[in-house]
């Protein structure tokens, strides 16, 4: 079924030279078809993977699709599923004759059943709940069935309001428990019967609802909607590949500018929840230290307002309207953390710090020795000039800085670093080594290229720990790999890294279609390249294996690239010649000594239960929607989670300093010196900085002792 074309450029320059078409911009199918082609041929002849379009990859799509616009099985009847089903395997030959036919079945006909269902949850809401009766739903949706008619539709939404207004109904409570107000002078406690209380509740999912029908799906145009019919494609080329509506690429060409604003935080949707991915370094949610990747937002209250508004089953960019705002203005989310636990979180809206995003370096002593410790948020680069600041750059002056203390030791922290510029990564690799391959690189229909670090002259030759974890992504897994193959630096972190060991690229496609008259097409990001090891082994899937493994709390949590939709596979080529560094260093003595210490490391033991206890909580698709059993169970989670309370708690003896150069600064720039006291204080709390510098202390005492037993010899 794949076609074959010698130049993608000229076919399409032939094939759309002369279109002009006069249908209306906002809802035109004869643009939806013109993307369509598009589409198919740039994945056919320049994703760096291209799969054939047969019937494996129809049912892939129609699966991906209906789930995703109607993930919760709430509209759809199963006859609607079964009618669908006459396009299951005929979606390959559609996409190849830019037929649109199965879109525009589905679409019109869930227009019909959301229209329809806007009557159901008025008529549920109607009534009251009883939360007395015992009775459970279960939100593993993926797995459940379409229901047969419409009687049991209805009764899908009664469960699915229920349990929306079971958790407004308990804050009700609890808030009246808790407030109190002023009568004659007196201060009572304000009492609402529960009958009251439930009718309150009640009205807040409604108005939630009204206002997701009316903010969102009455607002949705069918060039929305065939948005995520489009990305149903191209995201089964693998997760990386994508199409940009002209919004999407509008907010993502500022993201890479740089300006970012709001509560710094990446957001995806999964199902119908919003949930945090990533967490920018220097934004006020990292600041307030209070918002972990994985915790899903719920609810979104503004500062003059007393009731949140729901964001369950919003579209992500109404949701990101709501959670956005002024500088300085707060917003209240509630969040469902990942341990379980419902919280609702003040954040104060301000600008992503640039200056945040920077190496930072800081000295700590440890047993009489100096030891120098540098954080990397990510790898950065200003891609108009190299020469400008990057971090390459800011970290080999961070090293010649901490030299100049006399430091016996270097830790680099990759933690939560998703990547960035490939170029940075092998001058970086090269301040650690003499010259030597960093990484292979294999383009599309190319041969592989090897990048080298091409500069003799070594920066910092002493001991060497790169922290990692399960968030540490791409370039972060290109650096730990070259230092673990050349045996320069000992990993320690998570079993494994993230494991994305693509590069893709930004595709615009207006530039790919002359004189047409649909308007912006928007963009697609699509994978080109595959990086590799220098010993031939892919980072991808696999990522990084920590010589030191240590447990954190996403320790059992599916974030990596491997629990991602139709990831690319990993894959192994030939290596290329390179030498293992030459010192004294005694890695397996190391090595084994750091298992030994943290295997009796009571705080790390505790780590681990409380992972696999969110492990637990994650998994776990079952709530009652009887109100004391339902309280009961949030106050055994919470108990629960107070068990682990002495992780947030914990302590070191270590200290940690600013270089010279800093404090200088602090008596002018007094923000500085109060963010790097804060940030000083969060390493004197961390248990893997306290085992990264005890692995950095027995790697420089095993080297005294080889070298001298070396010298004796």
């Amino acid at each position: 079924m794949k076609r074959k074309y010698n130049i993608l450029m000229l076919v399409l320059l032939l094939a759309f030279g002369s279109c002009s078409f006069t249908t209306k911009v906002n809802n035109d199918p004869n643009k939806d078809k013109l993307l369509i082609q598009i589409i198919t041929l740039a994945l056919e002849q320049l994703h760096f993977q291209p799969k054939d379009f047969n019937d494996e990859f129809s049912k892939d799509v129609f699966n991906t699709y209906l789930n995703r616009i109607d993930p919760l099985k709430r509209f759809f009847l199963k006859s609607d599923i079964e009618e669908f089903k006459a396009f299951e395997k005929q979606l390959d030959n559609q996409l190849l004759e830019y037929d649109i036919a199965f879109f525009n079945l589905t679409n019109e006909r869930l227009v019909q059943r959301m229209a329809e269902a806007k009557n159901y949850y008025k008529e549920v809401l109607n009534k009251p709940f009883d939360f007395d009766k015992d009775e459970e739903i279960n939100t593993d949706y993926e797995n459940i069935e379409y229901v047969r008619n419409k009687r049991q539709l209805k009764e899908r939404w009664r469960q699915l309001l229920k349990f929306s207004t079971i958790s407004n109904y308990d804050e009700l409570i609890t808030s009246q428990e808790r407030d109190t107000v002023a009568i004659d002078g007196e201060v009572v406690k304000e009492k609402k019967s529960l009958k009251e209380l439930e009718a309150e509740a009640r009205g807040e999912t409604l108005k939630n609802l009204d206002a997701y029908y009316t903010d969102y799906i009455e607002d949705m145009e069918r060039k929305d909607w065939f948005s995520m019919y489009v990305n149903a494609i191209v995201e089964e080329f693998d997760p990386h590949t994508s199409y940009l509506a002209p919004t999407d690429k509008d907010r993502f060409d500022q993201q890479i500018s740089g300006k970012l604003e709001g509560i710094g935080a990446r957001l995806q949707k999964r199902m119908d929840y919003i949930k945090i991915v990533e967490v920018i370094s220097g934004g006020p949610a990292w600041r307030g230290q209070q918002v972990d990747v994985g915790d899903v937002i719920l609810k979104v209250r503004q500062e003059k307002e007393k009731a949140a508004v729901s964001i369950v089953g919003m579209r992500i960019d109404d949701a990101i309207k709501l959670i956005k705002g002024p500088k300085g203005t707060n917003v209240f989310l509630t969040m469902k953390k990942v341990d379980g636990t419902i919280k609702e979180i003040k954040i104060t809206r301000d600008l992503v710090e640039l200056e945040e995003t920077y190496a930072k370096s800081s000295i700590v002593e440890k047993n009489n020795k100096k030891y120098g410790f540098i954080n990397l948020p990510k790898f950065y680069i200003d891609f108009e000039d190299y020469a400008k600041r990057n971090a390459a750059s800011d970290i080999r002056l961070e090293i010649e800085r901490l030299k100049k203390q006399g430091i016996e030791g270097l830790v680099l922290d990759l933690r939560n670093n998703g990547g960035g510029s490939l170029k940075t990564v092998v001058d970086i690799a090269g301040l650690f080594i003499k010259d030597g391959p960093i990484v292979q690189v294999r383009s599309t229909n190319q041969p592989k290229e090897v990048l080298e670090d091409e500069d003799k002259s070594i920066v910092w030759d002493g001991p060497l720990v790169i922290m990692v974890n399960e968030l540490s992504a791409s370039a972060s897994e290109i650096l730990a790999a070259a230092m673990q193959d050349y045996k320069r630096a000992i990993i320690i972190g998570s079993k494994q890294t993230y494991g994305k060991g693509t590069v893709q690229n930004i595709l615009d496609l207006n530039r790919m279609v002359r004189n047409s008259s649909h308007g912006d097409l928007g963009a697609i990001k699509i994978t080109r390249q595959k990086f590799y090891r220098i010993n031939g082994g892919s980072t991808q899937l696999e990522g990084v294996k920590s010589d030191v493994v240590v447990p954190d709390r996403y320790s059992f949590v599916d974030i990596g690239e491997r629990d991602q939709d139709n990831p690319l596979e990993w894959d192994k080529i030939d290596a290329v010649k390179y030498d293992y560094w030459n010192s004294y260093f005694d890695y397996e003595t190391t090595i084994s000594n750091s298992k030994a210490r943290m295997a009796n490391n009571p705080q790390l033991a505790l780590i681990e239960k409380n992972a696999k206890w969110i492990k637990e909580q994650m998994d776990d698709d079952t709530y009652s929607l009887n109100y004391n059993t339902y309280k009961a169970e949030q106050k055994a989670d919470e108990k629960k989670a107070k068990e682990f309370d002495p992780i947030n708690e914990y302590k070191t003896n270590l200290t940690f300093e600013s270089l010279p150069y800093e404090i200088a600064m602090f008596e002018k720039d007094t923000v500085l010196k109060e963010k790097r006291t804060r940030w000083h204080k969060s390493l004197t709390k961390d248990v893997y900085v306290e085992e990264a510098l005890n692995v950095l202390d027995d790697l420089k005492m095993t080297y005294e002792i080889k070298k001298v037993a070396t010298v004796k010899d």
